[in-house]
């Protein structure tokens, strides 16, 4: 048996030295990891965390014809359950949600100072993976699924939380603002007013392949044609809501001929004309063009047509997607269109 050989005290500490190095560097590449999972997952839970601000924020689900889709109601702090306020329905665009939309509009900060509530509801991926509304697909009947689906979530809503029947409106950017088009055009007597931001109008499409045209602004409605050929007669749905109209001149998803076909077709279906557009700026944000449509003296449609503003909400929140925060106030304007449009004598009545 050979003899044991011994390290020499030099081979120890050299040893010693590098058992702790790897221990140092393991502990650190744990540290690390960790770090870099918990931030992966503060990620992807970031888009479904309640956004910021005094209120409620209340989780709830709705059962219609296309199955079954999440909500989440936006009450101002303090509401009494003898009053009766106004509702804004609010429908997120593709690869959004109700929480991440919410957040970017900071329409819940508008509605704690003038007194409304907010319903946000959401698209299930199971319905379509990007989360857009199936606003096109009317051939199908998807569209029209959908729409009953969220007539149910407000009806939902409007039975169990204090809401004026008589005062509920709906807008929405890019698929949610086709979507609330299509709302307003399928149950006109439910809304008095809708607010379409960067979306195409009613009519456009009716399946998939459809869409992507009338996105690029090469398949209008009969409406908006006629409307371009002088013939503004009113149609038998005439009874629509007025409609605002807030789209981005620099926008390269949805075309703003998108804006502009709306517009005519809602004139076209209310007999209003368009009167002389003017500029309109605030401070240092960007300007916009804004053309008002009238009927006796009452402004029926309006378009505001916004420079320099890509596919994003107007005047949103810095950090977020789909959010630009030098473009004009989308949220204080669409809750001042809105609010024109509300019954008299106040926004908030009393209930009966």
């Amino acid at each position: 048996m050979s003899p044991r050989l011994r390290k020499s005290p030099f081979a120890r500490a050299m040893q010693r030295a590098a058992t702790s190095m790897t221990r140092s560097a393991f502990k650190a590449g744990a540290k690390a990891a960790g770090k870099a999972v918990a931030r992966t997952v503060d990620a992807m839970a970031a888009p479904y965390r309640p956004p910021p601000g005094a209120g409620d924020w209340i989780t709830g689900q709705a059962i219609g014809p296309a199955g079954l889709r999440r909500f989440f109601l936006f009450r101002p702090a303090g509401v009494r359950n003898d009053e009766r306020l106004p509702l804004l329905v609010m429908l997120h665009g593709c690869g959004q949600t109700a929480a991440a939309f919410a957040r970017s509009t900071r329409m819940n900060r508008l509605a704690a100072r003038e007194r409304f509530l907010v319903l946000y509801p959401e698209q299930d991926r199971a319905a379509h993976p990007q989360g857009c509304w199936n606003w096109y697909d009317t051939r199908n009947y998807r569209a029209d699924a959908e729409a009953a689906t969220l007539m149910a979530a407000i009806d939902q809503v409007c039975l169990l939380y204090p809401v004026d029947r008589e005062a509920v409106a709906v807008a929405g950017l890019s698929a949610g603002a086709s979507m609330a088009a299509l709302l307003a055009v399928s149950y006109p007597q439910r809304f008095r007013a809708v607010a379409m931001h960067s979306g195409v109008a009613p009519g456009s499409a009716r399946s998939a392949a459809s869409a992507l045209a009338a996105m690029h602004g090469r398949h209008l409605p009969a409406a908006a044609v006629e409307a371009a050929q002088g013939e503004v007669q009113p149609d038998a749905a005439g009874n629509r809501p007025p409609l605002l109209v807030i789209h981005g001149r620099a926008d390269g998803v949805v075309a703003p001929r998108n804006a502009q076909a709306a517009a005519a077709q809602w004139s076209v279906a209310l007999g209003a004309a368009p009167g002389e557009a003017r500029i309109v700026q605030r401070g240092a944000r960007k300007a916009m063009t804004v053309t008002d449509y009238r009927r006796a003296r009452r402004v029926c449609v309006r378009l505001c047509e916004v420079d320099g503003l890509s596919h994003a909400w107007s005047g949103g929140a810095p950090g977020q997607m789909f959010s630009d925060e030098k473009g004009p106030n989308a949220s204080s304007m669409i809750w001042r269109f809105v609010a024109a449009h509300l019954p008299r004598p106040s926004a908030t009545r009393a209930a009966q």
